[in-house]
């Protein structure tokens, strides 16, 4: 009751601390009552009242000043909100998404939002302490631009920031004396942080949407209220107002498609066929990634062997770079159709299925095409006779991701225009296509989990991909309401976004921080190139690093902290303890909230 008491109180002096307008805003924006929010105003106007009397003015008058700033950095942070709030990248479109083909499309589209806020953080944060520093120590490039770069990743782009082998390993320093910047230790230790902030990221998200989805789904329970308790007074434009109409419509033919689920009955006889028509349709699906994977590893020792023996006719030698990433970006674009249609053979009783089901054999042949191609970066081109094999694998990936994007605007008028011209042409068609979930979010998968194992080989593949996520978000926009149609089946997918995140993480990012783990601890640096040049493996600049910290007496501290803890297998053993153990009580916490809620919805029916 105190705490109550208190919070209105602070309430009650914040508002009145506001100029007018901006007191009117924030009530309005209270999700509160109309008799509570007018019980607040008549006490702000009470408050403001009260504090103009002429006993005040004196106090008033001492702290004039600080009362100015403070109102002036609070109509700052105001004005900054509503400006922030207005600059909401696609919020406008999501919401027309949303409202037209429901909230399993529209999963898509936020986890693609996602991924590019996502990228433009990664963009910044190595854009900032890796490539900005080099700009002071760079050299200028020799080399002649002829635009064929653009595709091929190689020629004028070798001797610029964009790869690995660009970097310097000197300490960069703008005068004699001055503070100097370690190259080695920016390098890896902005490499490290960042996926350190991308796991707890990862985590933070997928626990926020696991709360929001499944254990506190609903904040209205049953479409009764939906219906009369959730529409928005404040809408007055007509537009917005049927946008918010067709949306309300969709989400209840959502619930009520998921409450009259027919359970489907079948004979011994069906059952058994249905049975047989999944096993053949995974050992078609298993068969398929098994001979895509064996064709991407030989045709990558071939692309090798042609790098070595080198070209002399320039043409011959731009085509060969591109054969492995077309061929590859062939196979994850045309299988996953084949994919799609043994699921309609199938027949599963809910869109869920099939879409969980196609996500399913899409990610073990995504996964297992990385997983060669990582094995045939770390084993093979590591251990060839190129100069800096770092920065063949940087260009390796930035076609991969290029060609990628190529095949998924490609697939968007193939698989989608050209579907529904088909399917409204053809007497027997079936009409328009619906947008493959499934597929989809699976190419943004791919497309990610390339751009994290790039990252150490080429820092700005970030911004590559934030462009090309924002080209995919308005193509796949425009070629869903164009060629599109909405489910069949409304269904609600409350929990889908919580299934991309949690295949995002695993096995996208845990897989990229093994191979991350194995080219730092592991791999020698080439001796030629890069910020690790001349050492025995990355991570030695490290070790060498604190070595010289142990002979100075003001930063011994940071050596203990190495050897006694960074280093220590038992005080990581302690951490994940700690961790488990948090996880545990906060689990507990939640489902002490669950039964708390329960017993109070029960005493309110009674």
């Amino acid at each position: 009751i105190f705490h109550g008491f208190y919070a209105e109180e602070k309430l009650v002096g914040d508002l009145a601390s506001m100029s007018t307008s901006e007191r009117i805003k924030a009530i309005q924006k209270m999700p509160e009552t109309m008799r509570k929010k007018r019980e607040i105003r008549n006490k702000v106007l009470r408050e403001i009242a009260k504090n103009s009397r002429p006993g005040r003015t004196q106090f008033s008058c001492c702290t004039q000043p600080l009362e100015r700033a403070r109102m002036s950095l609070r109509r700052f942070g105001s004005s900054f909100s509503e400006y922030f709030h207005q600059l909401r990248i696609f919020h406008k479109a999501l919401k027309i998404i949303g409202a037209e083909f429901g909230t399993s499309v529209l999963s898509y589209f936020i986890f693609l939002k996602w991924l590019l806020t996502f990228n433009i953080f990664s963009f910044l944060i190595n854009f900032s302490f890796i490539t900005i520093p080099q700009f002071i120590a760079a050299e200028p490039n020799n080399l002649s631009f002829t635009g064929l770069e653009l595709i091929t990743g190689a020629g004028y782009f070798q001797q610029t920031v964009l790869y690995y082998g660009f970097y310097t390993n000197a300490t960069i320093s703008t005068a004699e004396h001055g503070p100097f910047y370690n190259m080695q230790l920016a390098y890896f230790f902005t490499v490290g942080i960042y996926f350190l902030i991308c796991f707890l990221i990862l985590l933070f998200s997928m626990g926020k949407s696991f709360c929001r989805n499944f254990i506190n789904p609903q904040t209205y329970p049953g479409n009764a209220s939906k219906l009369l308790c959730t529409w928005d007074f404040n809408i007055t434009n007509e537009r917005a107002v049927k946008l918010k109409q067709k949306n309300l419509s969709t989400q209840i033919k959502e619930d009520l498609m998921e409450v009259n689920r027919e359970v489907v009955t079948f004979s011994v006889r069906e059952r058994a066929v249905r049975v047989g028509i999944h096993l053949a349709s995974w050992a078609a699906s298993l068969g398929t990634a098994v001979a895509a994977c064996t064709g991407v590893y030989f045709l990558s020792i071939n692309n090798l062997e042609l790098f070595v023996k080198g070209y002399t006719n320039n043409l011959e030698g731009q085509a060969a770079m591109l054969v492995l990433p077309v061929v590859t970006s062939l196979l994850n674009t045309f299988i996953p159709f084949f994919y799609s249609w043994l699921g309609h053979l199938e027949r599963f009783q809910t869109p869920g299925q099939h879409i969980y089901v196609t996500i399913v054999r899409n990610i073990v042949l995504k996964m297992s095409v990385v997983g060669i191609l990582c094995y045939y970066w770390l084993n093979v081109v590591s251990a060839s006779d190129s100069q800096c094999w770092e920065t063949l694998v940087g260009q390796d990936i930035y076609r991969l991701i290029l060609v990628d994007f190529i095949f998924c605007l490609l697939g968007s008028f193939f698989g989608e225009f050209l579907l529904r011209v088909i399917g409204t042409a053809a007497p027997v068609g079936r009409g328009r296509p619906e947008f493959d979930i499934g597929r989809n979010v699976l190419d943004l998968i791919y497309a990610q989990t390339l751009t994290w194992i790039g990252i150490l080989f080429s820092p700005l593949l970030p911004a590559i991909q934030m462009t090309a996520f924002s080209i995919v978000f308005y193509v796949k926009k425009v070629s869903l309401r164009m060629n599109c149609q909405p489910p069949r089946k409304a269904w609600r997918t409350a929990q889908m976004t919580t299934s991309f995140l949690f295949l995002l993480f695993f096995p996208s990012f845990l897989g990229v921080l093994s191979v991350i783990g194995v080219t730092v601890w592991s791999l020698k640096p080439s001796a030629e190139c890069g910020p690790f040049r001349g050492l025995s493996f990355m991570y030695a600049a490290v070790s060498e690093w604190v070595k010289t910290l142990e002979n100075l007496t003001d930063s011994t501290w940071v050596a203990w902290i190495y050897h006694n803890l960074i280093t220590s297998e038992l005080f990581f053993f302690v951490l994940s303890t700690i961790a488990l153990i948090i996880t545990y009580l906060y689990w507990q916490i939640i489902e002490g909230r669950k039964t708390m809620t329960r017993l109070l919805k029960k005493q309110i029916y009674n």
